[in-house]
């Protein structure tokens, strides 16, 4: 099946670029950004005499014609815009953006007008553990965010155990990439080198989409406190929940029995770590209590599990292929 990607400039572009040369039945047909005029080979050195396919300006009618589906890593408001184009000349849409992962009250609250609703009802949240059907059936895929993956797969096994009426705290560390390639003052080596801070505590956007999906999930409107940290690393997310259980129980064989046919989860009984997941789409998982309080932690790749590579799961699922098929699972270690 020939792809779209755009946005190639970014690194969640890049790394789409990375996956499809290697995918076994996508062919990336068409790769564009907001300005054209360059080979990808200039665009991203990294990919000399690797792959020769011009850079072209974005153009929907463009890609309908060499392209059966896209992929798009583009900011929001901006991807909405594209989406709406494509969908109406039948281009199948993944979407790595937050424009369709939110109900629109909620996106129109924490983002902008939405200029998209009639697509933003038929949009299907893309985390495959927990919507793998409606991802078989559907047209536009809403790519989760890197928080809200790491932190829904640690936190959704045990809803159901834990008692609601106490705070739920997730206290998330991200490597610099998730601030995206546009640099600033925050992500400045002087600033973040040898350093870590906390940023828009309780009031970060990605709470209110892990806070939607888990009363979509389960029926239950419960408490989320949410608070991102800044880590001096490339890449890799680590995600500790903290939460109270209304009765003892045996947290591993919760763990187990949610995810025991997952091809991309991994349960580990020792704390986990990020760069055991670095360069690929797994997420690791770990779990311990203290009579009635809850630890689960999880460890992510941010830009493969938390966007590009996750995105090629789901658009595997879409097509009707394997959904390992050409999905990274070598981690970058040393």
């Amino acid at each position: 099946m020939n792809v779209a990607i755009i946005g190639a400039s970014g690194y969640t572009g890049l790394e789409l670029i990375k996956i499809l040369i290697n995918h076994p039945k996508f062919n990336i047909s068409y790769v564009a950004n907001s300005t054209g005029d360059i080979n990808v080979q200039d665009l991203h050195p990294c990919l000399k005499s690797v792959i020769n396919i011009d850079v072209e300006l974005a153009n929907a009618s463009e890609v309908a014609k060499v392209a059966d589906l896209a992929f798009l890593a583009l900011p929001h408001k901006t991807s909405m815009a594209f989406a709406k184009e494509l969908l109406a000349l039948d281009v199948k849409v993944v979407d790595l953006s937050a424009d369709y992962r939110l109900e629109l009250e909620a996106y129109e609250k924490h983002y902008c007008e939405h200029g998209d609703k009639e697509n933003i009802e038929n949009a299907v949240y893309g985390l495959p553990e927990y919507f793998k059907e409606d991802i078989k059936n559907a047209k536009l895929i809403a790519n989760p965010g890197c928080y809200p993956t790491a932190s829904l797969l640690a936190l959704l096994p045990f809803i159901d155990y834990i008692d609601t009426d106490a705070p739920i705290f997730i206290d998330a560390k991200s490597g610099v990439s998730g601030a995206g390639k546009n640099p600033s003052e925050t992500t400045h080596y002087c600033q973040i080198n040898d350093n870590v801070h906390a940023y828009n505590p309780f009031k970060h956007r990605h709470m209110p989409e892990i806070h939607e999906k888990v009363r979509i999930l389960k029926g239950k409107d419960v408490s989320i406190n949410f608070v991102p940290h800044l880590l001096p690393l490339t890449r890799g997310m680590l995600v500790s929940v903290f939460a109270t259980l209304k009765d003892d129980i045996d947290v591993n064989e919760v763990l187990n029995s949610a995810y025991k046919d997952c091809e991309f989860i991994r349960l580990r009984d020792k704390p986990v770590d990020v760069k055991s997941v670095a360069g690929t789409n797994f997420c690791d998982l770990f779990t311990a209590k203290n009579g009635k309080a809850l630890f689960v932690s999880s460890a992510i790749d941010n830009l493969l599990r938390g966007a590009s590579s996750q995105a090629v799961v789901n658009a595997n699922i879409l097509c009707g292929y394997e959904e390992y098929e050409g999905i990274p699972k070598i981690a970058y270690v040393p």
